[in-house]
């Protein structure tokens, strides 16, 4: 029991050593790499970064005549860049997921056979609190959408208050159905008073949930659409065919390169959302969006 304790604890290095299976496998590894980052699933995490630790071990399997050439071997670039493209694709509230996405991203190397990914708060109390976790090229094939597959490149329609209650609503939806690519709805604030805050962060939040409710009303109106909030939502909504109606807030609040701490210009908002997720186009029911 001594000795799983103190593997539990040790550098993924010795974890990799423990647990090897015979095959003839080399390391490679990174050691205490410590990026400021905003992560965190708690609201004073929110608005401020923290520092956080990475070690990483990579099993590669043996390249034969090296000679000497940097283009065979798993550079320890790829292991750092793993890490600053998954810090820079979205805001994360779980280090689980981070590690798994950077172990992924890693995974797709073609050397690369296991991967373990340690990662440790520094300032969220007097120790390390992290995680460890460990992947292989193996279970990365049995993923479903894994392997760098470019996804389908949607057509985002912003959809006016005007628009919503009109009559011609239903028709225009029908029209979209023949565009032959995806279609997400983008709607801005419901008509109407709503609270106010002094606070800017405070008064956003408001803004995107007014937003919400006003994409609930749009769902309201025609059966075929379908409140979508997260990436993983939009992504499953798109490839089985159905019309989004994005709730903003996950996305937004997520983001690492937001749209600004004010969300009411909504046709602004619809235009940094189609680009985010490489719209095929922006448009609004009645003609293009400048």
């Amino acid at each position: 029991m001594s000795q799983e304790i103190r593997l539990a604890f040790a550098h993924p290095s010795e974890r990799s050593m423990a647990t090897d299976d015979g095959a003839p496998l080399d390391r490679i590894s990174l050691r205490d790499h410590i990026v400021e980052v905003e992560i965190g699933a708690f609201q004073q995490e929110r608005g401020t970064t923290q520092r956080v630790c990475f070690n990483v071990v990579v099993e590669v399997a043996q390249a034969p005549d090296l000679d000497d050439d940097v283009d065979r071997i798993l550079s320890y670039d790829r292991v750092t860049e793993a890490i600053a493209h998954e810090l820079a694709a979205e805001r994360l509230n779980l280090l689980e997921t981070l590690a798994d996405r950077i172990a992924e991203r890693i995974l797709v190397e073609p050397q690369a056979v296991r991967a373990f990914v340690r990662i440790e708060k520094l300032d969220r109390g007097p120790g390390a609190l992290g995680v460890e976790i460990v992947r292989s090229r193996q279970q990365l094939r049995d993923r479903p959408g894994i392997g760098g597959e470019d996804g389908p490149h949607p057509r985002v329609v912003f959809v006016s208050n005007l628009a919503i209650h009109s009559d011609h609503l239903n028709a225009q939806i029908d029209a979209l159905e023949t565009v032959g690519e995806p279609v997400i709805f983008c709607v801005g604030l419901p008509d109407g008073t709503r609270p106010h805050s002094t606070h800017p962060l405070a008064q956003r939040r408001i803004d995107l949930l007014a937003m919400e409710q006003n994409a609930w009303v749009l769902a309201g109106r025609d059966a075929r659409c379908v409140v979508v909030a997260s990436r993983t939502e939009i992504d499953w909504a798109m490839k089985h065919g159905q019309f989004c109606v994005w709730a903003p807030s996950k996305i937004v609040l997520d983001a690492v390169e937001g749209p600004g701490n004010s969300v009411a210009d909504a046709q602004a908002l619809a235009a940094w959302f189609a680009r985010t997720f490489g719209a095929s186009g922006l448009s609004d029911l009645g003609g293009d969006v400048p």
